[in-house]
């Protein structure tokens, strides 16, 4: 049998509001497996579907940079906060996507190799670690177009510290940043739900089908209750079928519909998701100063 630590407990009970008996059954029972444990809650009801959010942890900023038929979303990395609010490192966010928005490059790797008036944009980053003394990195970009009939939606949430970028058919670029404040605050993950993988939607339904199950509902009503589940399950991850952010009677597809438009891609960036802070013992800092 697997051994379960109370940090694995811990962490499931964060996840799914369980308690600390249930979690640790669930990770008992499923050798530890955190995502089987998570499935195996759903289905005895005790839990809800759980939401993947990894941990924010570096700071930093995002940003978006369009120019015509051409944009970029970046994100830059610093230490803390304090740095990523100084004016020094927001005009530096906005040169890198503004050379890299020019330059095209396919990775960060060749982005770094980016020639600049400082040599490269490696060099770039180098000449402000030294000044600002603390390391800055550029984590990632991506590059986006459209065509002329279509219009770009930008929106940067606390300055920067989400940034999102959307592409609309038609439409206008009113709703297209309306659309990119909604992909800001509720955090989608497709745009329609013919985009989620048919083993995550297979997986889903199977999960819901145990559960409903496990509730000693009647077979015959069972696949009717699965079904509207699983339209709540798309509700929740695909833009076009999300309540829509500043209009819940409508849903976002809707929305951009009515004003003759359809949602063709987004990008969201918040800053350091995926990545862990490093954690700062103040104490024995302070006790190793006395020392």
């Amino acid at each position: 049998m697997a051994k379960i630590s109370a940090s694995q407990v811990k962490e499931l009970r964060d996840k799914t509001g369980v308690g600390m008996m249930d979690a640790k059954k669930a990770l008992v029972a499923t050798e530890g497996d955190f995502e089987k444990a998570i499935d195996f809650l759903r289905e005895k009801g005790m839990a809800k579907a759980a939401k993947k959010s990894d941990r924010i942890a570096a700071e930093g900023l995002a940003n978006v940079i369009i120019s015509g038929n051409s944009a970029v979303i970046v994100e830059v990395n610093a230490e803390t906060d304090f740095v990523a609010q100084n004016a020094q490192f927001k005009d530096l966010v906005k040169h890198i996507g503004e050379v890299i928005l020019d330059k095209k490059p396919a990775d960060v790797e060749a982005a770094l190799k980016v020639a600049t008036d400082k040599g490269t944009l490696n060099d770039d980053l180098i000449e402000a670690t030294q000044v600002i003394g603390e390391k800055i990195s550029l984590r990632r970009f991506e590059l986006v177009t459209k065509e002329d009939g279509d219009n770009f939606g930008a929106y940067l949430h606390m300055g920067g510290s989400i940034a999102s970028l959307v592409v609309l058919e038609g439409a206008d670029e009113a709703t297209a940043k309306d659309v990119a404040m909604h992909v800001a605050a509720i955090n989608p993950t497709f745009v329609t739900r013919e985009q989620v993988p048919a083993e995550q939607v297979a997986h889903e339904k199977e999960v819901l089908t145990e559960e409903a199950k496990n509730e000693g509902k009647p077979e015959k009503i069972i696949e009717k209750m699965v079904t509207g589940r699983l339209n709540k399950y798309f509700a929740e991850i695909t833009l076009d079928d999300q309540d829509f952010v500043k209009d819940s009677d409508q849903t976002v597809g809707k929305y951009v519909a009515s004003k003759n438009g359809s949602v063709k891609s987004f990008v969201r960036y918040e800053v350091g998701e995926g990545m862990e802070k490093k954690q700062e013992d103040f104490a024995a800092d302070v006790m190793s100063q006395i020392k």
